[in-house]
């Protein structure tokens, strides 16, 4: 009785409030509420969020990774059926669709079930956003490419109207089939490649009048040249060792503001100059990660071209620098960027990311001294916007540094020095360096000190465990 009684008080609610409620379930579950009335089945005809996934349906105690081959073709019929049966039942025109987001496995015929359930939608449905998540199953990039490109040219009508594609594993016969993509998606804004190729090397020169996202991860697709993109707003670049120079360069995109950049550099990369990389753009938010490996900026004197470009940044994050080497090279894009507000740092070595046998590094031309040198030709240098200095894997060591961003950062309002980040991923090989955090208060309380003497700051000094870290912080890792 009492059950019943909560089933008709949730029955009772509005449709706009169960529906919104439903909006919030994925396509499973959401399908598994059609048994409860006629009126629960009806209810799926209006959803504004319909987000289907293959890996929604595997079976319980399964994992994409320990999939067979059965289990593949099972997740992905089931989406299939999830896609025609949500698309078939409504109305045409009646209810507009917010998000369509399908994301199956490039295997069998069920991409071009999907391509084209979705592609019949995209005429009869207001679609506002469309989205399609690629996956496979293992890394065979010279099997998928021909089969995405036979799926793509079997759906062509859904591809025209996509607004977000995320492609992997793809290895393409013809360089030029990735602008045949940007050609054929003119309602694209957001693309991602990770470990894509093309067999031809040459420059892939980008354009797109919608695009405001783009992400290359491990690709070897040439240098890629972002020649026009008037609404771009986001790039994420991780280039391959096999470039020794950064093969990205901005033509025109007016409106980037967030960039960031991650590559492991050997002996013999070039160093990279931001105030060249980035002369064209208007960069507000700037991630840096160096794998642990050799710093790969060179640092640069405040010049009239290097303020010009670094005049809006308000927020860098430089991710994984390696542990030991002095930070003082960081200083200089403090002095280059006149209204920084945030600076990030995470000084920190994970042996489970880097190659550590010695032999091999010198195989591989790893660089051994890793740091890079600076000193900066602006005595007394005083910086005003800076107001929360926040580093991860703070270490006894680093003092000298929080003194000397401290004494420039007049307005500096908190410092956060986390305790050392733990890696369950490192636990099993070579020991970390021992930690120098300061656990106890009164090691806080003499390293304080040590940090505050003779310096005249408001700021607060924070010595928070990483355990502790707020939301946004950890968002930065």
């Amino acid at each position: 009785m009492q059950k019943r009684d909560r089933d008709d008080r949730l029955s009772s609610l509005p449709d706009d409030i169960l529906v919104n409620i439903l909006d919030r379930l994925n396509a499973r579950d959401a399908g598994r509420t059609s048994v409860i009335s006629r009126r629960w089945s009806q209810l799926l005809a209006k959803l504004s969020q319909l987000i289907i996934n293959a890996q929604d349906f595997l079976p319980e105690g399964l994992s994409s990774d320990n999939m067979s081959g059965d289990d593949l073709v099972r997740v992905n019929a089931a989406a299939v059926e999830a896609t025609k049966s949500l698309l078939t039942r409504r109305n045409p025109g009646e209810h507009t669709i917010c998000r369509l987001s399908t994301t199956f496995y490039l295997e069998d015929d069920a991409p071009i079930s999907i391509g084209h359930a979705v592609g019949n939608a995209m005429s009869t449905h207001k679609i506002e956003k469309a989205e399609f998540t690629v996956l496979t199953e293992k890394d065979d990039e010279l099997s998928y490419g021909p089969r995405f490109v036979l799926f793509f040219n079997e759906c062509l009508h859904a591809f025209t109207g996509l607004t977000s594609l995320h492609l992997e594993n793809l290895m393409f016969a013809e360089s030029g089939f990735v602008s045949n993509i940007l050609g054929t998606c003119k309602q694209l804004q957001h693309l991602d490649f990770t470990n894509c190729e093309t067999e031809s090397w040459m420059i892939l020169q980008v354009e797109h009048a919608q695009l405001t996202t783009l992400s290359f991860i491990d690709c070897c697709m040439g240098k890629v040249e972002l020649k026009w993109l008037p609404r771009l707003t986001r790039i994420n670049f991780e280039w391959l060792m096999c470039f020794k120079e950064l093969p990205l360069s901005f033509v025109h995109v007016p409106l980037l503001e967030v960039v960031s950049l991650t590559n492991i550099a050997l002996r013999w990369h070039k160093l990279i100059k931001l105030s060249t990389l980035l002369f064209e753009t208007s960069v507000r938010d700037l991630r840096l990660d160096f794998k642990c490996e050799k710093i790969w900026v060179q640092p640069e004197c405040l010049t009239k071209r290097l303020s010009s470009v670094f005049h809006r940044l308000s927020i860098v994050n430089l991710v994984s620098i390696p542990e030991g080497y002095d930070l003082t090279w960081t200083m200089f894009i403090l002095e280059a960027a006149p209204s920084l507000e945030e600076f990030y740092m995470k000084v920190l070595d994970h042996p489970c990311e880097m190659e550590m046998n010695k032999k091999k590094r010198r195989k591989g031309l790893y660089s051994e001294k890793k740091g890079v040198e600076w000193e900066s030709p602006t005595s007394n240098f005083k910086h005003y916007r800076l107001t929360k200095l926040i580093i991860f894997c703070f270490e006894s060591c680093m003092v000298s540094h929080v003194r000397h961003v401290m004494k420039a950062a007049v307005n500096l309002k908190d410092v956060y020095m986390y305790s050392r980040l733990g890696c369950m991923d490192c636990v099993d090989l070579k020991p970390l360096k021992p930690s120098t955090f300061p656990w106890s208060i009164k090691k806080r309380a003499s390293t304080k000190k040590l940090i505050t003497q003779g310096i005249e700051s408001h700021a607060r000094i924070h010595f928070p465990h990483s355990a502790e870290m707020s939301d946004d912080h950890a968002a930065r890792l």
